[in-house]
């Protein structure tokens, strides 16, 4: 007998690329369902005037990148949201849940794309909207202007261009490839100094509990690639952090088996930053993930996030 499986998704060409990316391999296992996919919009896709993305949650009345899914999937108009893991609460609706995390899993890093950052200006103006990108390049770099820029890949890589350009912008690899528009002149960071975000780079999918498509896709994704985005999720839940926070996270399966975790917690400054690295058993994520927040928080992690939520 057949079936129909509704997909949701953000509009953008990133969110779409990323649909296809999970969809391709998996429909054929499932020769006789039919996958259909829906378009919501965002909070953060809608209002592109609000600086920031942390204004945006707060009219929304939570996640910029994810509520309007999220209440599509409750209430039963899709069936499954394909998420960009990093834009996705550690919090999800009590009736729902996250499937294994599929794979592979996209490059975690961050790209300044434009220049290098070695070889920018005094003063240079290097855009990004991200409080982590902001407070991680201050701490590299704290000459550096730093412009907030929002909107999809294209128009912020349309930003090293034209009358107003900038020097640099900051962007994810994982978009950059998916879209493939790595530009010619880019530097990849080095994970190990400038941390990327919790999930970067990995796919969230999202179904309701005890659902159809939850028992149809019950056996999907990829242990490995689950137990790393976990762990960086724990840590960032245990910090009661999210998206509008400077709490960086990479989380890899070593050669020696066990789940390598390093984390940093940076002032938006740039002027303070704790980090800690770990290592633990891989089927066991949530507690190296909590252990390690506990570290970064009793070298001050705390006092540098506390500072920050004062409003």
């Amino acid at each position: 007998m057949s079936s129909a499986v509704t997909i949701g998704s953000r509009a953008s060409k990133l969110a779409r690329t990323q649909v296809t990316e999970w969809l391709t391999p998996l429909a054929p296992r499932f020769p006789d369902v039919r996958f259909k996919r829906e378009v919501i919009l965002e909070g953060g896709d809608q209002d592109r005037i609000t600086p920031t993305l942390a204004e945006v949650a707060r009219t929304a009345g939570g996640s910029a990148f994810s509520t309007n899914q999220e209440r599509a999937l409750v209430t039963g108009q899709v069936d499954v949201i394909v998420h960009s893991l990093k834009d996705l609460p550690t919090t999800v609706h009590e009736s729902t849940v996250l499937l294994t995390t599929p794979g592979p899993r996209e490059d975690v890093r961050d790209v300044l794309c434009g220049a290098m950052l070695e070889e920018l200006p005094q003063g240079a103006r290097v855009g990004t909207g991200a409080p982590r990108r902001v407070a991680q390049l201050l701490a590299l770099r704290p000459d550096l202007n730093v412009v907030p820029i929002r909107g999809n890949v294209p128009g912020r890589l349309a930003r090293t261009r034209g009358r107003d350009r900038l020097d640099a912008v900051v962007l994810a690899a994982a978009g950059l490839n998916r879209l493939g528009l790595m530009p010619e002149i880019h530097q990849v960071l080095d994970p190990e100094l400038f941390l990327p975000s919790p999930g970067q780079g990995a796919l969230g999918i999202q179904v309701r509990a005890d659902s159809d498509a939850a028992r149809l896709l019950a056996g999907t994704g990829d242990l490995g690639v689950d137990r790393c985005v976990r762990v960086e999720r724990a840590l960032l839940a245990e910090l009661h952090g999210g998206c509008s926070v400077p709490v960086g996270a990479w989380g890899r399966i070593a050669q020696d088996g066990l789940l390598h975790l390093s984390a940093a917690v940076t002032s938006l400054d740039g002027a303070k930053q704790v980090t800690a690295t770990g290592a633990g058993p891989a089927d066991d994520p949530e507690k190296l993930g909590a252990c390690l927040a506990a570290h970064l928080q009793a070298q001050g992690a705390a006092a540098i996030l506390a500072e920050i939520r004062k409003p």
